[in-house]
């Protein structure tokens, strides 16, 4: 943790009530605004106080922040000033306190600056001194000698400084004066003075006005009316144990709570010694405490809020039942409980970020606790398992980067949890949930699923034959995935120039098809290569190989070498009269123009003249006697041959051919000869 201390945690330490600075050794900038100017009113110009141009400000994302997120400043953007967004109302905001400051920032960016500010609020007379009630009455008793001090409720005024209650006075008469006594806490009470000995016989009760003045120009004024009621002797006034009672209260305190017990006694008997307690204060003290009148116990009617206000001060007067009274003040301090969990407020968030970038600042937020002490004392971290860090930046600024370069194709999204928690007891937390996307950047090339193909395509195909499909896959996303195929072209002296015309590609599917039919015999096989390029900017791509195996067809009847098949020239034989059996008369030679099964021949004699005399060997096409010639055989023999070849099932299947040859004849010696030429024929099983 870089704030606070080196700790594997990824925490970072706040003491949210010790503010930063964002430069070091600068103290903010003040500035003053009187209190209720109308919206839009200037504060401050801004160019000059941070040395920027309007321009600059512009660029920089210049904008206003302040404590409490409320939006009572803005920047105005064509001149760079700094204007009041609504009327601001100091005794709203800040009560009694005084003096009114407002703490507020300028964030910039591109670099990140963060330049601190206060704005102070100066008060105006806006608010008159009110008296908590019309009239009050006061029991003097006709015994009380010039001089005597009676204390009377004092006024409240919302303003505060000079324009807060300054004296009091009251109508003209003959008997009283009032004077003013400061007890020490800076308020001012009034007090009636008796200046003539009072007679009960004579004048049994006076009315008064009591105005109270405070210190504005021209000032403003309150009044209320005093009641003064003389009364028989009664020479013991009521007396506190304490003047001053001091107690602490903690904010989470229940409804009904006993917060404080005062006492006073009297040494007068009866009812000039019957004590009675009454509150005298603001409607919103009244609102909050409750005081019985006859035992002094004040307790709670609303629950307590440290952050609201951390302090009460109670006037409380006992009277006896002659109408002397006495008075003590009660000074109360709640005491801040943890039940404030840490704010965060998000200033700015950059998602989707670009892949294959080193560190990037993903948000900027800033963070804030309610509570004081340790209870507003936080830690701010992320989950472990994620390529992001916080640092701490200016004041309570922080910042979400990654800690180096990003891979979509590993993780295209990250779910960030930000927490921050508090050390008060119990722990109080505030979860932020952020989703970062990662945008892709065309770092991957297309990859063929086969480095190489080989396709096998049977010879007379149909022209535009599909005959195979390449395919490659591409790890990116969007265009840059986007796949599209190619023949890459031989160099001129490659043994394949025409590949063009034998081949095209489907540039979308990668579907290869034949151009025109191909033949076994002429083109047994050829390769080429195919290319695959995705569409970033700039485009990848990769190569693989694609060899085409032709497939023979048995599609060449056999052709006969021997006896030569020339229709000039006669075939003639001659065949011995004493030729034993297995005499070879002849041998037919022939060839075939296909391959494999195809290209297997076979010999078979169809028809002759005597069937049992000639045989013909299957597989060499020798043609020989199969027994001995005797004297009743005939003289000249008609052999029909045929040459075949395979006609067993192959791949592709294939109609077989037979070609059928020429009549032979078989002379014997003193017997004319005649002379057939070959023929042949085209046969189908």
């Amino acid at each position: 943790m870089e704030a606070c201390g080196e700790r594997k945690e990824r925490q970072v330490l706040i003491l949210f009530l010790l503010l930063g600075v964002a430069r070091a050794g600068w103290e903010p900038h003040r500035y003053f605004v009187l209190e209720e100017l109308e919206s839009g009113s200037f504060v401050a110009d801004l160019t000059k106080d941070l040395g920027l141009g309007v321009e600059e400000l512009v660029e920089r994302g210049a904008r206003v922040a302040s404590e409490d997120n409320e939006p009572r400043l803005h920047l105005h953007q064509q001149t760079g000033k700094l204007l009041l967004n609504e009327k601001l109302d100091r005794e709203e905001l800040c009560g009694p306190a005084e003096p009114c400051v407002m703490h507020f920032q300028v964030l910039l960016k591109k670099p990140l600056e963060v330049f601190r500010a206060e704005l102070l609020l100066g008060d105006i007379n806006d608010h008159s001194p009110e008296f908590p009630e019309r009239e009050m009455t006061l029991k003097i008793p006709e015994t009380s000698p010039p001089g005597a001090v009676f204390p009377l409720k004092k006024a409240q005024d919302l303003d505060v400084g000079i324009n807060n209650i300054q004296n009091y006075n009251i109508g003209p008469n003959s008997h009283f004066h009032v004077s003013i006594y400061n007890r020490g806490d800076g308020r001012k009470y009034p007090e009636l003075v008796l200046d003539k000995e009072l007679d009960r016989e004579e004048q049994s009760e006076y009315r008064l006005t009591l105005t109270a003045l405070d210190g504005g120009s021209p000032p403003r004024t309150g009044t209320t009316k005093i009641h003064v009621l003389v009364m028989d002797v009664n020479d013991n006034a009521p007396e506190f144990a304490q003047t001053l009672y001091e107690v602490q209260v903690p904010e989470n305190t229940p409804l009904g709570a006993l917060i404080v017990k005062v006492s006073a006694r009297d040494l007068d008997t009866g009812t000039n010694g019957e004590i009675s307690y009454s509150l005298y204060t603001s409607q919103e003290i009244a609102k909050t405490f409750e005081l019985s009148s006859f035992s002094g116990e004040v307790r709670l009617i609303k629950l307590l809020d440290f952050e609201t206000i951390s302090s009460y001060e109670l006037d409380i007067e006992a009277s006896d039942g002659g109408g002397l009274s006495g008075k003590c003040s009660v000074s109360i301090k709640v005491l801040d409980v943890n039940d404030n969990p840490p704010e965060l407020t998000i200033s700015s968030l950059t998602s989707p970020i670009p892949e294959n970038f080193p560190e990037t600042e993903v948000a900027l937020f800033k963070t804030r606790d309610r509570d004081s002490g340790e209870n507003g004392r936080m830690l701010c971290s992320i989950q472990d398992d994620i390529p992001f860090t916080l640092k701490p930046s200016v004041e309570n600024f922080y910042r979400l980067v990654t800690e180096g370069a990003l891979d979509r194709e590993s993780r295209a999204e990250y779910n960030i949890t930000i927490t921050v928690t508090d050390l008060g007891t119990p722990r109080l937390k505030t979860q932020h949930n952020i989703t970062v996307q990662v945008s892709d950047v065309n770092d991957n090339a297309p990859t063929f699923t086969q480095t190489s193909y080989t396709l096998w395509v049977p010879e007379n195909n149909s022209p535009a034959l599909h005959i195979g499909t390449i395919s490659a896959t591409d790890r990116d996303s969007g265009t840059n995935a986007q796949v599209t195929y190619s023949l890459l072209l031989p160099p001129p002296r490659d043994p394949h120039p025409g590949l063009a015309s034998l081949v095209s590609i489907n540039a979308d599917t990668g579907q290869l098809f034949a151009l025109r039919a191909l033949d076994y015999e002429t083109l047994r096989a050829f390769e080429f290569r195919v290319g695959a390029a995705d569409r970033g900017s700039p485009a990848l791509s990769s190569e693989a190989l694609v060899r085409v195996r032709v497939l023979d067809a048995n599609d060449n009847a056999p052709f006969v070498l021997y006896p030569p098949h020339n229709a000039s020239a006669p075939c003639t034989e001659l065949l011995p009269r004493a030729a034993d059996a297995g005499y070879l008369l002849t041998k037919v030679v022939a060839v075939d123009a296909d391959a494999g099964q195809n290209a297997w021949l076979s010999y078979q004699l169809l028809k002759a003249t005597e069937p049992g005399l000639f045989s013909v060997w299957a597989h060499n096409g020798e043609v020989r006697t199969a027994r001995p010639l005797g004297e009743r055989d005939a003289p000249r023999h008609r052999l029909l041959l045929l040459v075949k070849n395979n006609d067993s099932p192959s791949y592709p299947p294939a109609l077989p051919f037979q070609l059928l040859l020429g009549k032979l004849f078989v002379l014997v010696p003193g017997i004319e000869l005649r002379t057939l030429r070959f023929r042949g024929r085209h046969q189908n099983h």
